[in-house]
């Protein structure tokens, strides 16, 4: 059998070796990592944050080794021996306590979202799946940092030695960085636009076009069936009939009107888009209902049906509701790779219908609304300044599941009366805008007259309370006492806790309603309280949500 060469038997043995305060910096990373964030996680997802982490830990943990190496300090002979079988031995009692301390800590906020406990297979397979990606990500560091070696050595030769290896470290990152980003990133938003373009024109033969003549596509519309993409006709196949509308309020009700205009196949033109919109509630008679409201969808154009389904029954029909498509992307990669755009959707849709909506006879004009849930709802603030502005231009406003960067989220938030929590602020004693958790939470801190501008959010939804932030300070919430349905075991560690509420953002529609980003029938209590008709009342309003919960829009 032949024996493997000395100089690839040096190579192995160096990949395989580890620094002490390396290895130190990963356990800790590891242990960190099993810390209770908002939502549960599958074993995936918390093999991927525990790699993550122990592989920060080990750099870290390597960076602190060379800075005392570099001091002198060496523990060599029967310390240095020492030192490893109190770590092994540390290390191994500490990964135990750790994983049993993860497993009740996971099994806590399952218990406080309503979900399934998990047991020991939860955790060994996340183990294994953990050293999987750990030595993946290893691998990878370590390549950057065979380049940085090799740029290190070239810069040394005019440049001293200590310097050299820092300015050939940084510029291996910078390289990897522009690969990764800027070339693999740029073709992976390419491949991935043309793929969910390709999903947006999917034609779904179980939807039948529409024959109503108060909804895009149908007899009195100027868009076509194809050109509302999928989402826009999975928007108009769930409008409900007069009929239904009529069998909940027991009069006579209209049809509601439903626009949408799609991005198409040629790519997003927003003003384009905003001019039809406005054209196309002209055709259906959507300026001559008692309620228009402006819904902003979240990346690939959906609508909360919720939302609006809440107005339509609330108001016996005689609403329209009108929305555009601005990306082909799922929401979270529209976030971040083009976020902007969601925003300027918002301001140019709701700038073109106000415009119309200025030019008709007061007497005439709807009720003006705006609503938007996550990512729409960003985008749909972004039409208005402040506060005032919102109640000077529309006669109410939804938002719900608003994200952290939301703008005026954000100031209304920082700008709460003192004593307040941040998970569910009071701003202005509640005097226009107010938040809400639960359905109770509407009356807080007493009447409310006048515009009426809701947030409706969750204290345990990572979308609302993750943000880049999260990595460097402690927020006010996790300084607070915990909101509903949050562990009292969270505790903010820099830089473990953004990633793991960004993990969190995935699993935060697959929980019960009422938790993470799930809001189930919360609209129909939120619209209630913000714009609801005459003679509307308690009871209706429980009936309604009855109704949204028991007949869910067809999908």
């Amino acid at each position: 059998m032949m024996s493997m060469p000395p100089a690839r038997r040096g190579f192995v043995r160096r990949q395989l070796r580890a620094p002490y305060a390396a290895v130190v910096g990963a356990l800790v990373g590891f242990w960190l990592s099993l810390t209770p964030s908002l939502m549960p996680r599958a074993a995936g997802a918390q093999a991927l944050i525990s790699a993550v982490c122990a592989c920060a830990g080990y750099g870290l943990g390597a960076l602190v080794g060379w800075l005392v190496r570099r001091c002198g300090v060496r523990p060599v002979g029967r310390a240095r021996r020492a030192a490893w079988w109190v770590l092994a031995v540390v290390g191994g009692i500490g990964c135990i306590v750790a994983l049993w301390l993860g497993l009740r800590w996971e099994n806590e906020v399952r218990r406080l979202v309503g979900v399934d406990r998990v047991g020991l297979l939860h955790v060994l397979v996340s183990v294994a799946l953990t050293a999987v990606l750990a030595v993946v990500l290893l691998l990878v560091a370590r390549a950057v940092k065979a380049v940085g070696r090799v740029a290190g050595r070239l810069i040394a030769t005019v440049m001293p030695a200590v310097a050299a290896t820092l300015l050939g470290g940084l510029i291996a990152a910078v390289a990897a960085y522009v690969l990764v980003v800027d070339v693999g990133g740029g073709r992976l938003v390419g491949a991935l636009d043309a793929t969910f373009r390709t999903l947006n024109d999917e034609f779904r033969t179980d939807l039948p076009k529409p024959t109503s003549p108060d909804v895009s596509a149908g007899p009195r519309s100027g868009q076509s069936w194809n050109e509302l993409g999928r989402q826009g006709r999975l928007f108009v196949v769930n409008t409900p009939t007069a009929e239904q509308v009529s069998a909940f309020t027991g009069e006579p009700s209209l049809h509601p009107v439903r626009a949408y205009i799609g991005a198409g196949a040629d790519g997003v033109d927003l003003e384009a888009e905003a001019r039809r919109a406005v054209t196309e509630l002209e055709a259906l008679g959507g300026f001559d209902r008692a309620v228009l409201n402006v819904a902003t969808g979240t990346g690939r154009g959906w609508v909360n049906e919720n939302q609006a389904q809440a107005l339509e029954y609330m108001w016996g029909g005689d609403t329209a509701t009108v929305s555009m498509q601005y990306s082909y992307l799922p929401s979270w990669m529209s976030f971040l790779l083009d976020g902007d755009r969601a925003q300027d959707a918002g301001r140019t849709l709701f700038d073109a219908v106000y415009a119309h909506w200025q030019g008709l006879q007061p007497a005439h004009r709807p009720l003006l609304v705006v609503s938007g849930e996550s990512l729409g709802s960003f985008g749909g603030e972004a039409a208005f300044s402040d506060a005032h502005d919102l109640a000077t231009r529309t006669s109410g406003a939804l938002f719900v599941g608003p994200t952290a960067n939301n703008v005026l989220w954000s100031r209304f938030t920082s700008h709460r009366d003192p004593g307040t929590p941040q998970v569910l602020p009071v701003l202005d004693r509640g005097a226009t805008v107010r938040f809400a958790d639960v359905p109770a939470d509407w009356e807080r801190p007493g009447p409310w007259t006048g515009v009426r501008i809701g947030y409706l959010q969750h204290a345990n939804d990572p979308i609302t309370w993750w943000s880049w932030e999260l990595a460097v300070r402690r927020p006010d919430w996790l300084e607070e006492p915990p909101g509903r349905g949050v562990s009292p075991h969270l505790h903010w560690i820099p830089g473990v806790t953004m990633l793991q509420l960004g993990v969190d953002q995935f699993a935060a529609n697959s929980v019960p309603d009422g938790e993470g980003h799930e809001f189930g029938q919360s609209p129909a209590y939120a619209w209630a309280k913000i714009l609801p008709p005459a003679r509307w009342t308690d009871a209706d309003t429980a009936a309604l949500a009855e109704l949204l919960r028991s007949n869910p829009a067809p999908r």
